[in-house]
């Protein structure tokens, strides 16, 4: 691991990455305790947290559920600058109309076709919202 957040204060070269990256990769830990394969995702680094949307049967939301909250997040690519976070499902609306900007500028390509997915899964429960905070190891 090229550098892990200590007492939850992300490195220089982690937020550097947080800032220019297009993806993050999630390993999130299976119930032997081991990290899954990494899971490439959209996200926003926002207040010092990494937030991404994703359908609640997903691996990583069920993961969460089950209590096993612990993530490495690599930035940029799977081998990449990477921390260990602490996930968990937030309700934030507030955050979710920042998130709807930050992928509208972030992905142009992608964000029109995914747009509504993203806002009425947020509102039918179809979408979760995850946030990724930085842990000490």
């Amino acid at each position: 691991l090229s550098s892990l957040a200590q007492a939850g204060e992300l490195p220089p070269d982690v937020k550097a990455a947080l800032a220019n990256s297009t993806y993050v990769y999630i390993a999130s830990t299976r119930k032997d305790g081991s990290l899954s394969k990494p899971a490439e995702i959209w996200f926003m680094y926002h207040n010092g947290a990494v937030y991404v949307g994703t359908p609640p049967t997903s691996w990583r939301a069920k993961r969460i559920k089950k209590g096993r909250t612990t993530a490495k997040i690599a930035v940029g690519k799977a081998d990449g600058p990477s921390f260990t976070a602490t996930g968990a499902i937030v309700n934030e609306p507030d955050v979710l109309s920042v998130l709807y900007e930050t992928y509208a500028k972030k992905y142009p390509e992608g964000w029109p076709q995914f747009e509504q997915k993203f806002r009425n899964g947020f509102k039918d429960g179809s979408r979760v919202l995850i946030k990724y905070t930085p842990k000490g190891s």
